[in-house]
């Protein structure tokens, strides 16, 4: 077993604004089920012992069927909700040592596309950030350790929002995923061709 495994968990980021979906993404259903949950059932498939959602109101998101932090820095993008996830689980006791961290739009994400990473994450331990690579790194797909928070925090009151620009200049990893399991929704369109045919 990965050496991180017993202590990783999990966040759905669920706080987007949703603009050119016009919904909550989060609650979009995909065969019944909300994106989110999807989303959060593959996580704990790969090994989370806790996930919860992190964004977003909580009454509205209810049926999602997870606990609902509030986002602490509202309007600034995937690097806010990365911040402050780890900062809700640094105040943990015990301490986790490691956060994976996964938006919300990824209905085909599955645990087995993310035992590799889990897997990387334990055997590197030195490694600040586990990020998953399709054709390029897909910065809202990673594994975050707790150790690096202070350079994180430092980057986005420096303001820096891009999550890839906070990645290059931490101790990172990129692993393969399969592009089909990483492809999100972001419009009405995207939704009506789901689930995408074997072209990718």
């Amino acid at each position: 077993m990965p050496l991180l495994a017993p202590s990783l968990v999990g966040a759905v980021l669920t706080g987007g604004a949703s603009r050119r979906m016009g919904t909550t993404k989060a609650l979009i259903e995909i065969d019944g089920v909300p994106m989110a949950a999807r989303v959060a059932a593959a996580l704990s498939a790969a090994g989370c012992s806790d996930v919860l959602a992190f964004g977003g109101d909580p009454d509205e998101l209810a049926p999602v069927g997870l606990p609902v932090h509030a986002d602490r820095y509202p309007g600034s993008g995937p690097l806010g909700g990365v911040l402050g996830v780890l900062e809700l689980f640094d105040t943990r006791d015990p301490r986790p040592d490691g956060v994976f961290i996964v938006a919300c739009d990824l209905p085909a994400l599955t645990g087995d596309a993310l035992h590799a990473m889990v897997a990387t994450a334990g055997d590197r331990p030195g490694v600040d950030v586990v990020v998953a690579r399709t054709s390029s790194i897909e910065p809202t797909c990673a594994i975050w350790r707790l150790g690096a928070i202070e350079q994180i925090r430092r980057c986005f009151d420096d303001g820096e929002r891009a999550l890839h620009a906070v990645i290059a200049r931490l101790r990172s990893h990129e692993v393969h995923v399969d592009h089909a399991a990483l492809r999100n929704i972001n419009t009405p369109e995207e939704l009506g061709r789901y689930p995408w045919e074997s072209d990718i």
